[in-house]
């Protein structure tokens, strides 16, 4: 993309990547796109802090609620939806903004990403079960033994993710490692693009958290929860894992109070962070890191 170096901006939640990349693409002429793989679902708006329409009027944003929240939606749609809305942005003239907290999304745009057959509904069906009756101990033992290498590099407290490995070795009898050593071409190269982690201090971020759940409540988080238990969607989708869904629901079934599920709500958020930045820290040492505490991050960004 002669001439425009494309901005990636990665960082744990609530750290602020959100309003920086409406200031890049505002002073830019840039077009937000949306890294973060709770943000596409359509039923999460509130809980997922997907841009407001006030910031959508403010710039273009892209693959924020596109997605059916019965889909089960992969990284490799990602980037196959990623590819078309950069090619778009270049078509228009528009520097691409890519932000989120999704570690995994990045790795694939930068790295490449090798073509995994699909699981098979049945074998999906079965992990799903494992999951629910035996848990995730039982899981991550089956996965040792089946995959050791993938097993000793993936996040073994993400359910998601574990579950993934495991239905990937069994389906294709080769594990997830494996296949992601026969990466194919990225996207995008690190050194095209302008690479950010927005490295908030950690005191700050856990206060940043409880506030924003805060107001997330203000605008409608326990309505938004209200209407997909009515939905009696499937607990195993993908949509389902957004981080206060399940202590919400909790308290909208009479099980805990609201005080209780808030406080399990935010400590459950404070532990994602803390597996994003362990993410960060491991996958992407060559990012460059802003503290928003040494200025104003905008100022480190160079037009193009």
């Amino acid at each position: 993309m002669p001439g425009v170096r494309p901005v990636l901006i990665a960082g744990p939640t609530a750290g602020g990547k959100s309003g920086l990349a409406l200031r890049i693409s505002e002073r830019d002429g840039g077009r937000v796109i949306n890294a973060d793989a709770l943000q596409v679902y359509a039923c999460w708006r509130v809980l997922t802090a997907r841009p407001s329409t006030e910031d959508i009027e403010r710039a273009p944003h892209a693959l924020y609620g596109h997605v059916s929240c019965d889909a089960r939606y992969s990284v490799g749609h990602w980037i196959r939806d990623v590819r078309r809305e950069i090619e778009t942005a270049r078509r228009r003239g528009e520097r691409p903004v890519i932000v989120g907290g999704t570690g995994l999304y990045f790795s694939a745009l930068t790295r490449g990403l090798s073509e995994i057959p699909e699981v098979p509904t049945e074998i999906r069906a079965r992990a799903d079960e494992m999951l629910r009756s035996d848990g995730l101990a039982a899981m991550l033992a089956s996965l040792a033994r089946l995959d050791p290498v993938t097993h000793g590099r993936i996040d073994t407290a993400n359910p998601a993710r574990v579950q993934r490995a495991w239905e990937v070795v069994t389906a294709t009898g080769r594990g997830l490692a494996a296949w992601h050593a026969t990466a194919g071409e990225p996207v995008l190269r690190v050194d095209e693009c302008l690479p950010i982690i927005l490295d908030v201090k950690k005191d700050l971020l856990n206060s940043r958290i409880g506030k924003r759940f805060s107001t997330m409540l203000e605008h409608g988080a326990l309505e938004e929860c209200r209407a997909n238990l009515v939905a009696e969607r499937d607990a195993s989708l993908p949509s389902m894992r957004a981080i206060g869904a399940a202590e919400l629901g909790a308290h909208l079934r009479g099980e805990v109070s609201l005080d209780a599920a808030i406080e399990a709500a935010c400590v459950a958020t404070r532990q994602y962070a803390k597996r994003q930045r362990t993410w960060f820290r491991n996958r992407m040492a060559e990012w460059t890191r802003i503290d928003p505490d040494d200025g104003d991050p905008l100022a480190a960004i160079p037009v193009s």
